[in-house]
């Protein structure tokens, strides 16, 4: 299976390309400028694996939450390069790709992902996995670090850039023993990937309009948004 991944939702930038569990990854920390790096990325990956778009099966795309421009920039990219190859989308919870990247590079089987989604609060998300495939434990949501939804008991751990900010107070809410958190970790493509293949097997894809993104605050401005068209990647 060929899947490729994007992912701009943070201050991270990451393209990969999955091709049966082999994963190649092109990922930069610069905010600002995601819409000048993601096609580069994209174009890279295909000419190294020596592929075109409509050579693969799969887009899978980090759908939020996050920042908003972020946000808008991966659901724009994705349609275009989806509606010109005629490929499925798989929506990925950039909250669900922290989880996932704890268990790929910790072996966390619990993890609770926290974004720091400014104005003090934090997008939160509790998953596990079982039997290789990751699970939500309870809906997404945004909430100051005071108000997040107790998990139940398990042994989790924290990731994401909301534990870097609100660690302190994350923990002394939720008033139990975690097995550790880190604060520095970001989204990443490679996981997006991933997980976007766990969708596609469940039959849970969506055509290239359906790539929209998620944001959790009910209220969002969402100015139109310009992307340099996908003229330079291969059909």
């Amino acid at each position: 299976m060929r899947i490729l991944a994007i992912d701009t939702a943070t201050e991270a930038c990451s393209a990969a390309l999955d091709i049966d569990g082999d994963s190649r990854e092109r990922f930069k920390i610069a905010p600002r400028q995601h819409t000048e790096l993601i096609l580069p990325m994209v174009e890279s990956l295909l000419d190294e694996a020596g592929l075109t778009l409509s050579q693969l099966d799969l887009i899978a795309f980090g759908r939020g939450p996050g920042a908003f421009t972020g946000v808008r920039i991966a659901s724009a990219v994705t349609q275009g390069l989806a509606f010109s190859s005629d490929l499925p989308v798989a929506p990925v919870s950039t909250l669900a790709a922290l989880a996932w990247s704890s268990w790929r590079e910790r072996g966390e089987t619990e993890t609770l992902s926290a974004i720091d989604a400014r104005m003090a609060e934090v997008y939160w998300g509790c998953y596990r996995v079982e039997k290789g495939s990751l699970v939500a434990v309870q809906d997404e949501c945004v909430c100051a670090p005071e108000e997040i939804p107790m998990p139940p008991d398990g042994h989790w751990f924290g990731c994401g850039t909301g534990w870097y900010t609100y660690g302190a107070r994350l923990h002394r809410h939720l008033d139990r023993p975690l097995a550790g958190w880190v604060g520095e970790c970001l989204p990443q493509a490679r996981d997006i990937a991933a997980l976007g293949a766990q969708l596609y097997v469940q039959g849970k894809t969506v055509s290239p309009e359906q790539a929209l993104p998620v944001y959790l605050r009910d209220q969002v401005a969402t100015p139109s948004l310009k992307v340099k068209r996908p003229t330079g990647v291969a059909l």
